[in-house]
């Protein structure tokens, strides 16, 4: 099993219930697959650097999941398929991009904590 991280941008118009339940079939996909979610972020509405259609801002959403390379073409065929989604990019994480992932968690946890 290799590590990835998939980060997608869903349209701007969802609301807060359509933009999770998008979230939740990308992420039962994967768990159907057989992949072991590691982490998952929500980056919350941004700007977009330009225009995707017609659209300025995008909710964006970050994954991170262990499986294996067959599973990554049936979750962005579905990327492909659902409206909902502008953009997405995953990538096979090296060993560095795995512990520079597991850090950042680390910090985030612990400024969680002391809040």
């Amino acid at each position: 099993m290799h590590q990835y991280e998939t980060v997608f941008i869903l349209t701007p118009v969802l609301s807060d219930v359509q933009m999770k339940e998008a979230v939740e079939k990308f992420k039962a996909i994967l768990t159907q697959e057989g992949a072991e979610i590691i982490n998952e972020e929500n980056w919350g509405l941004k700007k977009l650097a330009y225009p995707i259609q017609k659209k300025s801002t995008g909710f964006y959403q970050l994954i991170e999941f262990k499986a294996e390379p067959s599973v990554i073409e049936k979750l962005e065929v579905n990327y492909r398929r659902d409206e909902r989604v502008i953009r997405f990019l995953t990538f096979k994480m090296d060993k560095y991009a795995a512990e520079y992932a597991a850090k950042r968690r680390n910090v985030k946890s612990t400024k969680k904590e002391e809040n």
